[in-house]
């Protein structure tokens, strides 16, 4: 079916300046990201006569400063009135606005319109205004359950070489970092009214724990990203991934039918029976696969065969179908804290099918490389070391220090010998300072600071991830005795003319 059109997700399509109603991140530091809704000044009820604001540790940014700004900008903090909030009675009239204040609106209370005052940039603090991303995101989203961090996730998708147009499930959503970046990869447009694209990418993404699920679709509704994600409460090891809930559903959107399969489960092993291959009969686990043992042979039953979701004259609804794509290697990862969940992992993989079996551990570190530069000549700069780099330089300081030392302790003599008043010599010791750090901005033009100092390097002193196993495997394509009988049939073997070594031997005489 055609989709109706659709508006773009800010993951997707963040445009080219920050709109009202759209997600946008505020980047403080390197390691701290703020997520916000912008929100226009007539929509703000958290009584600032600024409208709506968002406070933090680096200064107070009103939305009204960030609206219209192209993405990357730096903002600088503003003068929050907080005169007027929580004081309801106190609004100003409409006449009394200024002209900055009449561009910005005004903002309800009730039947009353009440003017918004204009923002006054602060003295000092300041954030860059950022698209949303999924890397942003992994770092700023609500914390509900450890989550997988971009260098583990960025490896999981390239690994399970997820395209555009793919389908992807994914159980075990928790925070929904990897759901994120997962519907990103698979994004490759959304459809238009009269208009059918070939295949759209989807992410199925299955939840155990159900307050986890609400909030998760929250997110997914607000971020625009519910077109391409479809969340569901479900427990995998015994329900397995189909999604289709009657025969016309099982037509229409017959099961997720995957390419790439994410487990983020503490027992993967016991989901791993209801993904097998379509047109075969689907394992499901008994007691002993629930809760393996080393003596264990973890027997698989067998259930009646399911019925071909693609055949037009399927009438009638089969849960056990198998949510493969069957026309498609399927790739498996699954993520596992504890070496005895991989070593159980592995042993059903190699049971049920899978191949090439691989287990890998990512171990990220970021190394920050620059330019140390030392020394006096770097007063007053940033991000610098404004300290003596040697002796000789620390000497200078010093007959400097000393020498002002003596000048004032004899300018505060008078003719007589006695202690003095001159209070101009302060003033005199201030611009002093003020002129030798003037000099020192005004030389830094006509260096080359990036030829400049010692290139050092630092380890990040504490990694974004945490330590897990990454197991791999791969699902080959069914090849059916009927599919062997047309390969051969359009490339025949028989017909090959042997080769007789002798004759050639003989002609190349």
């Amino acid at each position: 079916m055609a989709q109706e059109n659709i508006s773009p997700s800010p993951f997707f399509h963040p445009g080219k300046v920050a709109s009202q109603d759209s997600l946008a991140v505020l980047h403080l530091k390197r390691d701290l990201l703020l997520p916000i809704t912008l929100r226009t000044s007539s929509e703000a009820t958290d009584g600032y006569a600024e409208g709506a604001v968002t406070n933090t540790r680096f200064g107070s940014f009103p939305h009204s400063t960030l609206l219209g700004l192209p993405w990357g900008t730096q903002v600088l903090a503003s003068k929050v009135d907080t005169g007027s909030r929580g004081r309801p009675g106190k609004k100003r009239k409409l006449e009394d606005r200024s002209p900055q204040e009449e561009q910005l609106g005004t903002k309800q209370s009730g039947e009353e319109r009440v003017a918004v005052k204009a923002a006054v940039a602060a003295g000092s603090g300041f954030a860059h205004l950022l698209p949303p991303t999924p890397e942003s995101w992994t770092i700023s989203l609500p914390h509900r359950t450890q989550v997988v961090y971009t260098p583990d996730y960025s490896y999981i998708l390239q690994r399970l070489r997820v395209r555009p147009g793919d389908t992807i499930i994914e159980a075990g959503a928790g925070s929904g970092s990897f759901t994120h970046a997962a519907a990103r990869a698979v994004y490759n447009g959304l459809g238009t009214a009269g208009r059918k694209r070939k295949r759209q990418g989807r992410v199925f993404s299955f939840e155990y724990h159900e307050p986890r699920v609400v909030e998760l679709k929250r997110e997914i509704k607000e971020h625009g990203l519910d077109p391409i994600v479809t969340v569901t409460h479900r427990d995998v090891y015994q329900d397995g991934f189909n999604i289709a809930t009657s025969p016309d559903d099982q037509r229409e959107r017959p099961l997720p039918y995957a390419d790439a399969i994410f487990l983020d489960l503490p027992a993967p092993w016991q989901a791993l029976p209801h993904l097998t291959r379509a047109l075969k009969p689907v394992p499901s686990p008994t007691p002993a696969m629930a809760a393996p043992t080393s003596d264990s042979p973890n027997d698989i039953t067998m259930t009646s065969d399911p019925i071909d979701p693609r055949e037009e004259n399927a009438t009638s609804y089969n849960a056990t179908q198998s949510p493969l794509n069957p026309q498609a290697t399927i790739r498996v990862c699954t993520f596992s804290p504890c070496i005895e969940q991989v070593q159980q992992t592995v042993t059903a993989l190699r049971r049920l099918g899978w191949v090439d079996v691989e287990m890998v551990e990512v171990m990220h570190k970021r190394i920050d490389v620059r330019r140390e530069r030392i020394g006096l000549h770097e007063e007053g700069l940033r991000g610098v070391n404004a300290s003596a780099s040697n002796v000789e330089e620390a000497t200078d300081r010093l007959r400097e220090i000393e020498n002002r030392f003596k000048d004032f302790h004899s300018s505060n003599r008078d003719p007589d010998g006695r202690k003095g008043g001159n209070k101009g010599v302060g003033d005199k010791e201030d611009k002093s300072k003020k002129a030798r750090l003037d000099r020192i901005k005004a030389d830094l033009k006509h260096r080359k600071i990036y030829k400049e100092g010692r290139l050092v390097h630092r380890t990040e002193p504490e990694l974004k991830t945490h330590t897990s196993y990454l197991v791999f495997a791969i699902l080959p394509m069914e090849w059916t005795q009927a599919e062997e009988d047309a390969c051969e049939a359009r490339w025949p073997v028989a017909n090959t003319v042997p080769v007789d070594k002798e004759s050639n031997k003989t002609k190349s005489k």
